[in-house]
């Protein structure tokens, strides 16, 4: 149908309408004429109205998809919001129950990062001295424990025999004052002479010696047993 067409039949229609309404006010028209006519003019109105709803047809037909289309106006911008917050705030958060609250957790993140892997020592307090093996793990291991440099090995009686023959005291001597390719000490002078013997007696007796433990002097005993 033209446009031209749908004005005639809207101008006919509305025309019919005001005559309807006309006889509707009309005092002298029967209340049976008068019933029916509203009726008419009702359903011309209501066919008018959905011819033009025809024409504008909305995609949303039921209640149905009403709802559904109002739920996803709501859900979709809340989702991508929330997508947002955590693409920006995605460093890894500690809640209130978790581990990294506990006492212990606390004291060790404020802790001085000095004391990490140190044992602090009072300088001014009397020496303790080390045990034989303690001072062979800290100072000789690093060439006896592999050979280097013609250094006999810790255990290996072949190697240890002629040195051994040569008495603790020449052994002594030669790790106090040092010896071709061996620092005096092994290269640690804060080693105190009893430490470095018995290093010597440690070593020495692996090979096969039967050395005693050298004797502490009373200075140094003391302050060992106060450590303990």
């Amino acid at each position: 149908m033209s446009d031209l067409q749908r004005q005639y039949l809207d101008i006919d229609q509305k025309a019919g309408e005001i005559r309807t309404v006309q006889m509707i006010l009309q005092p002298t028209t029967p209340k049976s004429d008068r019933l029916l006519a509203t009726v008419l003019l009702f359903y011309c109105n209501e066919e008018t109205m959905t011819d033009s709803h025809d024409d504008h047809e909305s995609p949303i037909k039921t209640p149905k998809q009403l709802i559904v289309a109002v739920l996803a106006g709501l859900l979709v911008p809340i989702i991508i919001i929330v997508l947002l917050i955590q693409y920006v705030s995605n460093d890894k958060k500690v809640g209130a129950g978790s581990s990294a609250l506990t006492p212990e957790a606390i004291v060790a993140r404020i802790s001085p990062v000095a004391d990490e892997g140190y044992t602090f020592k009072d300088a001014s307090g009397p020496k303790v001295l080390q045990s034989g093996e303690a001072v062979y793990k800290m100072v000789c291991a690093a060439c006896h424990d592999t050979g280097a440099a013609g250094a006999p090995k810790l255990g290996d009686a072949a190697s240890w025999g002629p040195r051994i023959a040569q008495g603790y005291d020449k052994v002594l001597a030669n790790a106090i004052g040092g010896l071709r390719a061996m620092p005096a000490k092994g290269g640690n002078p804060d080693l105190d002479d009893v430490e470095v013997a018995r290093a010597v007696v440690h070593l020495a007796n692996a090979g096969g010696a039967k050395f005693k433990e050298p004797e502490v002097k009373a200075a140094a005993a003391n302050a060992e047993a106060s450590a303990k």
